[in-house]
C-alpha cells in the first residue's frame, strides 16, 4: 500500500461504533421519552422509560452508523462543548426585562446570574 492509499483509507466501522455521541432526551406528550442524536441526521428513537429510550437510541445509533458506513457515505464526528461559547445575546420586551431585574435584585444576584438560574431550573 502506498502513502496516498494510507492517507485516504477511512477509519474502521469499529472506530465509528465506539465514538460517544451526545444524546438529547425529550419527554413525549403521549408517554415516555424521545431520544435523538443530533449529530446523526434522522437518528431518533423512543422508550417508555429513560432506560428504555437510552437502550433504543444506542441500538438506533449502531444501525445508523452501520448503514451509512456500508453505503460508503460520510459519518459525522460527535460535536463537543467547544462548539458552544456559553454566550448568548437575548433581546426581550421591556415588560419582561423590568420584572426580571426586580426579581434578581430581590435575590441579590445579577440579572445574568438570575437568568442562568431560571434556564437551569427549566432545562
Amino acid at each position: 500500500m502506498n502513502q496516498k492509499q494510507k492517507q485516504t483509507e477511512k477509519p474502521s466501522l469499529e472506530y465509528y461504533l465506539n465514538l460517544q455521541y451526545p444524546v438529547t432526551l425529550y419527554p413525549d406528550p403521549e408517554r415516555g421519552y424521545v431520544a435523538q442524536i443530533k449529530d446523526l441526521p434522522g437518528c431518533l428513537s423512543q422508550g417508555e422509560t429513560l432506560e428504555e429510550a437510552m437502550t433504543n437510541i444506542n441500538e438506533a445509533r449502531e444501525l445508523w452508523i452501520e448503514t451509512v458506513y456500508e453505503a460508503g457515505d460520510e459519518i459525522p464526528l460527535p460535536s463537543n462543548d467547544e462548539t458552544y461559547s456559553g454566550k448568548l445575546l437575548v433581546r426581550m420586551p421591556k415588560s419582561l426585562h423590568r420584572p426580571l431585574v426586580d426579581k434578581a435584585e430581590v435575590e441579590g444576584v445579577s440579572l445574568n446570574q438570575y437568568i442562568v438560574y431560571l434556564l437551569g431550573k427549566s432545562a
